[in-house]
C-alpha cells in the first residue's frame, strides 16, 4: 500500500513539475499563479501544497530536473582525450550541440538569474559537483599541456565560454550578422585554446 501510495505521489509531483514547466515557458515565472499550476495539473488548489510549500519550490525542483548535465557530462567524459586539444574541442562541440537540443532549459536559466538573482544555483552545484569531478580531474590529466591554474579555473573558463557562445548564437540567429559566423565554434574554440592575442613569434 505504501508503495503504491508513493509512487501515486510522484506522478502527482511530476505532474505538478510538467505543469508548472509549461506555464514558466508559455508565460513567464511572476506571472504563473499557483492556482493555474493546479489547474493545468488537474489539483485542487489546496493539493498542489502537499507537494510544494509555495511557487518558488516548484521552480527550483523544475530547474534541477530539467538540467542538462545528465546529458552533457557523460558525453563530455567520453570525448577523447589524447591531449587537452583534442579533449576541448570534442567536449566543447557536444556541450553546445546538447544545448541546442534544450532552449527550454536556456529559457528556465534566464527566469533563474533575472528573476532569483541566482539564489537557486549553489544547491544545484553543490548537488552537481561531485558528478563533475571526473571532468574536471581530466583537465587536471593534461600534465604539461596547460598552463599552471587550478583545474576549476579551466572547468569554469570552459562552461563559461561556450555557454557564452550559445547564447550569443540564439541572439544574432536571425540577423545578418550570422552570415558572417562561419565557424564560431571553432573561433571560439581556439580562442579558449590560445586567446586573443596574436603570437609575436610568428608576427
Amino acid at each position: 500500500m505504501d508503495e503504491i501510495q508513493q509512487s501515486k505521489g510522484e506522478r502527482t509531483r511530476q505532474a505538478i513539475i510538467e505543469a508548472a514547466n509549461g506555464l514558466f515557458l508559455e508565460q513567464g515565472y511572476a506571472a504563473t499563479s499557483m492556482r493555474q499550476v493546479a489547474d493545468r495539473a488537474g489539483l485542487a488548489l489546496g493539493g498542489i501544497y502537499n507537494h510544494f510549500t509555495n511557487k518558488e519550490a516548484i521552480f527550483r525542483e523544475l530547474i534541477h530536473d530539467r538540467h542538462p548535465y545528465r546529458q552533457i557530462l557523460p558525453i563530455m567524459l567520453s570525448t577523447p582525450a589524447d591531449n587537452a586539444e583534442t579533449f576541448v574541442r570534442s567536449a566543447a562541440q557536444a556541450m553546445v550541440s546538447e544545448l541546442g537540443k534544450r532552449p527550454d532549459f536556456i529559457r528556465l536559466m534566464m527566469i533563474e538569474l533575472v528573476e532569483f538573482n541566482g539564489r537557486n544555483m549553489p544547491k544545484i552545484i553543490e548537488h552537481v559537483l561531485p558528478e563533475v569531478i571526473p571532468l574536471i580531474q581530466k583537465f587536471s590529466d593534461q600534465k604539461g599541456q596547460l598552463r599552471k591554474l587550478p583545474p576549476f579555473v579551466f572547468f569554469r573558463a570552459f562552461i563559461g565560454l561556450f555557454f557564452s557562445y550559445y547564447i550569443t548564437e540564439m541572439m544574432i540567429a536571425s540577423t545578418p550578422i550570422a552570415l558572417n559566423q562561419n565557424n564560431a565554434l571553432d573561433h571560439f574554440i581556439d580562442i579558449f585554446l590560445h586567446g586573443i592575442l596574436a603570437d609575436q613569434d610568428r608576427s
